[in-house]
């Protein structure tokens, strides 16, 4: 099947995995400005559309500390339980709808604390809400798998007391880590003794590294802290020349170090210029396991079937390309293998089967 045959219809009906997606980035319009309404916090507007947009236009700043800004109004309606749980729900039945059958979502516990909520309390109320919202997803006939990897904030120091309750949440739906935040200036290898428990405990972790700043940050994410995935990584090209693989390029492409890539995130943030040039095609072709994410759904107005339309519309991608980033996603999940293998075999290779 070539690109000009596949429409939205269809796009939206393929079985999808998502990596890199996070829960204050995803929260629906209407839902933000009634939490905000309930806490008393302002927003830009009270229209769920107008709402909308200006997370759209506010984050379209080229620039990654104004990207990251946007957050305020997310953040200040995810303090209590009960705006937790809901989030939490939604965004897994918003998953489901878009045809997601494996996401990871992930979040800062240490971000939802300015209420009454510890850390700990904060990642009991996320699970719970994402173990309802799977349940009601599945009662509907549309089954999705949501694991959660919990963040550290590189600019801050409770990186450390987040690793811990990842590896005390391991057994409660908790699959894996990140470190997030502003990339430059920040280096991840700060962290080490995170990192280090981490690997001890045998709990997986990623690491934003190559967005807003270069190959250096990618080298300390893999090589001096050890990370699995790397969380967009769109500056590996840096080390490409002609097609020829630098050491560093071929070691993420070699040793099948997953780029959690996310385009139209990018492009907000000025890490990419355009959907047609962006990184992740010229990747995938090389060999790189590149998968394909959403980042923040509504920072970034869109969805995993955008984000797919847009690559068969701008760069010529195939339903055979969106199959291969699928499989990378799932071969590169932070579950157990079996897990993995099922997802691929029993639902994402049939549901491609055109």
């Amino acid at each position: 099947m070539t690109a000009t045959r596949v429409d939205a219809a269809l796009i939206r009906s393929l079985p999808k995995a998502v990596l890199h997606d996070h829960l204050d980035g995803g929260l629906r319009p209407a839902t933000v400005v009634e939490l905000a309404a309930e806490v008393g916090h302002t927003l830009p507007t009270t229209d769920p559309d107008e709402l909308a947009a200006w997370y759209f236009e506010a984050a379209n700043s080229g620039d990654l500390v104004r990207y990251i800004a946007t957050f305020e109004h997310t953040l200040a309606v995810m303090q209590t339980r009960e705006g937790l749980l809901r989030t939490a729900e939604e965004y897994v039945l918003d998953l489901a709808a878009d045809g997601v059958v494996y996401g990871e979502v992930r979040y800062a516990p240490e971000l939802n604390t300015n209420g009454e909520l510890t850390m700990a309390e904060v990642v009991e109320t996320v699970q719970e809400g994402l173990a309802a919202g799977m349940a009601k997803a599945a009662a509907a006939g549309t089954p999705v798998r949501v694991g959660t990897l919990l963040c550290g904030m590189r600019m801050f120091d409770r990186v450390r007391e987040a690793a811990d309750l990842a590896v005390a949440f391991r057994d409660a739906g908790v699959v894996g880590f990140d470190i997030a935040g502003a990339e430059d200036g920040f280096p991840a290898a700060d962290h080490r003794d995170a990192f280090e428990h981490l690997r001890r405990e045998n709990v997986p972790f990623t690491i934003h590294a190559g967005e807003a700043h270069g190959l250096p940050s990618i080298h300390q994410a893999v090589q001096v802290c050890g990370a699995q995935r790397l969380g967009h990584g769109v500056r590996i090209t840096d080390d490409i020349v002609d097609g020829k693989l630098g050491r560093l390029a071929g070691w993420v492409r070699d040793r099948r170090i997953a780029l959690e890539m996310c385009p139209t995130s990018n492009l907000q943030t000025g890490a990419a210029t355009s959907i047609a040039e962006h990184p992740i095609t010229a990747l995938k072709d090389l060999g790189f396991r590149v998968t394909l994410n959403t980042d923040n759904r509504l920072v970034s107005g869109t969805t995993m079937t955008r984000e797919m339309s847009l690559l068969v519309e701008q760069a010529g991608w195939t339903v055979e390309d969106l199959r291969t980033v699928t499989v990378n996603a799932l071969k590169s999940a932070f579950i157990p293998f079996d897990e993995r293998r099922a997802l691929i075999d029993d639902v994402v290779l049939p549901g491609y089967a055109l």
